[in-house]
């Protein structure tokens, strides 16, 4: 894997960010009529990025990315179903994809991850 350019505070702050960006996304959908599941998505990617900064406040960042990607990894690959299916699936996978933006994670390495993820039907995650 690559080396890392942010530190445990940079890696923190960051996620505290996009953990406030889902709480609004929630309050947001909330309000939507004509899809609801979009509260579901929100409540999903806030979850992760809570999770994360769990292990950023105890680990150091390039083991933070680590099991992000061993997370991603297993996560059931629901791409092209629809909208409102797999909708915490969807939230976790579009979290640990902002994730892996925000701390400049090679496209190649989270390509690669990608690959292995199981089909949804072989997976028993929800």
């Amino acid at each position: 894997m690559q080396e890392l350019t942010l530190n445990s505070d940079d890696l923190i702050k960051g996620l505290k960010h996009y953990r406030r960006i889902a709480k609004q996304d929630i309050v947001r959908s909330g309000e939507s009529v004509d899809q609801p599941w979009l509260v579901d998505h929100a409540t999903a990617r806030r979850e992760v990025y809570a999770r994360l900064t769990e292990l950023a406040e105890e680990h150091d960042p390039d083991e933070v990315v680590q099991e992000a990607l061993d997370w991603y990894k297993q996560l059931p690959f629901v791409t092209g179903t629809e909208d409102g299916e797999h909708v915490e699936v969807k939230g976790q996978e579009n979290a640990l994809e902002n994730f892996f933006l925000m701390v400049g994670l090679a496209p190649k390495v989270r390509r690669e991850y990608r690959s292995q993820r199981p089909s949804l039907g072989a997976s028993t995650a929800s």
